[in-house]
Parts: C-alpha cells; sequence; structure tokens
C-alpha cells in the first residue's frame, strides 16, 4: 500500500530525470492527470498519455530535456501526509522569486500558485517545481 502517491510521482519523475529515461510510468489518479497536466501547460515536460487499464490506468510522462539537460532542476512535495501545509491567499509560496512553479489543490481543483493569486483562494500547497 502506498501512502503518498503525488511524492512517489514526484520521485519517479525526479529519479527518470537523473539517469536521462524518455518517459516515465506512473499509476493513475485525477489528481496525479491533473498535476502532469499542469507540468505539461507550464512546459516542464513534452507529454502525457494515460492509458486504461482493468485497474487504475497508467500515466505515461514523457520527459523535456534541453541542451542533454533537463528541464526541472528539482520537484519538491511540500505537503505531506502526516504534516499538511495549507496557506492562505497571501501566503502561496513563490518559488524561485517566480521562475518556479507552486502546485496547490484548492476547492476549484488542483491550479498553479500564479492560477490560485489570480482567483484569491489559497489551499493546499502539494508541491513545487523549478
Amino acid at each position: 500500500m502506498m501512502t503518498d502517491p503525488i511524492a512517489d510521482l514526484f520521485t519517479r519523475i525526479r529519479n527518470g530525470l537523473m539517469v536521462r529515461h524518455p518517459r516515465v510510468d506512473v499509476p493513475g489518479s485525477k489528481m496525479k492527470v491533473r498535476i502532469v497536466e499542469i507540468l505539461k501547460e507550464e512546459g516542464y515536460i513534452k507529454n502525457f498519455r494515460v492509458y486504461e487499464d482493468n485497474l487504475q490506468g497508467i500515466i505515461r510522462v514523457y520527459l523535456k530535456y534541453r541542451d542533454e539537460q533537463s528541464v526541472i532542476r528539482g520537484i519538491k512535495r511540500v505537503s505531506k501526509p502526516g504534516r499538511r501545509n495549507y496557506v492562505n491567499r497571501d501566503g502561496i509560496p513563490k518559488v524561485l522569486n517566480g521562475l518556479g512553479l507552486a502546485i496547490l489543490s484548492t476547492s476549484s481543483g488542483v491550479m498553479t500558485g500564479d492560477q490560485c493569486r489570480e482567483k484569491g483562494i489559497g489551499g493546499e500547497v502539494l508541491g513545487t517545481v523549478w
């Protein structure tokens, strides 16, 4: 049994980048699909595809490299099952003074820190990417 599936997603991406794999496979869920959509929209990964099977499905994430360096320099889980990290709209973290990306889970769904600032809502900080 896996206690933190989002940390598993981030770890698989991080490990795939360290050994220069072109893609990684992750067990699927709606929240993980939304997180990967955000990574694609922001240009941190090439693409992704969801494969259906008789269980939970598989998300195939195609990693992105530029000049043989990974586009993702770091990916970190902030809120953990043992210690949740909630912020209001004024406490949304800026990652590397705006060069990075914060991913939040809000009452309006999973979105980036910039989108949360626009809407004026806070939520649980799932992770950061830079």
